[in-house]
């Protein structure tokens, strides 16, 4: 399962109506790093590491003033508290692995250089959608359901769409399904997609920087980094 407890309670705060139009707005996927050969033998050589959890590799690539939230936390050290990185468990491998899979974008940051930032999500969100209370829609024909089951009616199929969430970890109807479910708004009222198929722009977002001797990680965390 995702690390939701940042979206949750940011999602509680309060919620927002979709500006006008906004309903049928789509957030389509790209990768900006696709056509760099550089960085496609670097996201392949990572992914490996990724599957092999090979620590050294992971943080030789690492930034040693990495930015670990919005907050401005920096450094190695917290970096690897944060992820329980010596934990043969740590939510590192999933969560980064996802990221680089989704494809990325370049994102500008003042005075500083251009970021390739993955997933696309935070980097092509809207400015006028509120990221604290709405998610991205990451794959086609997803199917909303009236209630948290795969067995339940389908209200709607979405592609790629962004929508209203009101809760992001809802369990599954049936007690001994693992599939977690977010609750989302759409013109018929409310309804239910797998976790897996939307993401939100305040995620586990992982932006890279590349310098003369290749590319390294200089940022990894929640809440708009």
């Amino acid at each position: 399962m995702r690390l939701h407890q940042t979206l949750i309670c940011l999602c509680l705060l309060t919620l927002f109506t979709l500006p006008a139009g906004a309903q049928d707005m789509k957030l389509q996927p790209v990768d900006e790093g696709a056509k760099d050969a550089s960085w496609v033998s670097f996201k392949n050589r990572l992914l490996d590491a990724l599957d092999k959890k090979d620590r050294k590799l992971v943080l030789g690539i690492i930034d040693k003033n990495i930015r670990n939230s919005f907050d401005g936390t920096r450094g190695i050290s917290e970096f690897k508290k944060l992820w329980d990185f010596d934990a043969e468990d740590s939510p590192l491998w999933l969560e980064l692995k996802a990221a680089l899979f989704l494809g990325g974008a370049y994102r500008k940051r003042d005075k500083a250089p251009d970021e390739f930032c993955a997933p696309y999500v935070l980097p092509k969100w809207p400015d006028n959608i509120d990221p604290h209370t709405h998610g991205a829609i990451i794959a086609r024909d997803v199917l909303v359901k009236s209630e948290p089951s795969s067995a339940s009616a389908t209200l709607q199929t979405l592609a790629y769409d962004i929508v209203a969430v009101t809760d992001w970890d809802v369990a599954d109807q049936v007690a001994d399904v693992k599939q977690r479910w977010v609750k989302v708004k759409i013109k018929e009222g409310e309804g239910f997609v797998p976790e897996e198929q939307i993401r939100s722009p305040i995620e586990h977002t992982a932006c890279f920087v590349k310098e003369p001797n290749g590319w390294r990680l200089i940022a990894m965390g929640v809440g708009g980094i």
